[in-house]
């Protein structure tokens, strides 16, 4: 998957672990998307969520990386668009299961929940980690659906 477009984006509880990740995605050969924020200045993580959905629903980039405090808020708000799957994951092994089995396109971590190095290891095992299909593969054609409103 090297040189495929990767978005990132963080609140600014989640700033510092997002330019880690954005480093090694860019050591790796990776095409970054970085949508901010751009400091640690306070900022709302529904906003980045929502940036993270736009260009993930529009193919602007294939794959995501959302970080805040705890990781949950920000998947929240990117999971609003029935396109993403943003799956909080903290460690590798919910990293690979959010691939194999609910071909997650979004990786969400908190910064104030995940060691460094183990959210490092669990963005190389969620971008090298294919979808298993079979079994699966109706139950996130569900995922994709809008709610009836």
């Amino acid at each position: 998957m090297a040189g495929a477009t990767i978005a990132v984006a963080s609140d600014h509880a989640g700033f510092d672990l997002k330019e880690i990740l954005k480093r090694d995605l860019q050591q790796a050969g990776h095409d970054v998307l970085d949508l901010g924020t751009s400091s640690t200045a306070t900022v709302d993580y529904p906003d980045f969520g929502q940036a993270m959905a736009e260009v993930i629903a529009t193919g602007r980039a294939g794959r995501g990386v959302l970080v805040c405090g705890s990781g949950i808020g920000i998947s929240i708000a990117a999971n609003r668009n029935p396109m993403v799957r943003a799956a909080l994951a903290h460690d590798v092994r919910s990293a690979r299961l959010s691939r194999e089995h609910n071909d997650a396109n979004v990786v969400a971590f908190g910064q104030r929940l995940i060691d460094v190095e183990t959210a490092r290891e669990a963005l190389q095992v969620f971008l090298a980690t294919p979808f298993e299909g079979g079994r699966h593969a109706g139950r996130v054609a569900k995922l994709s659906r809008e709610l009836p409103k």
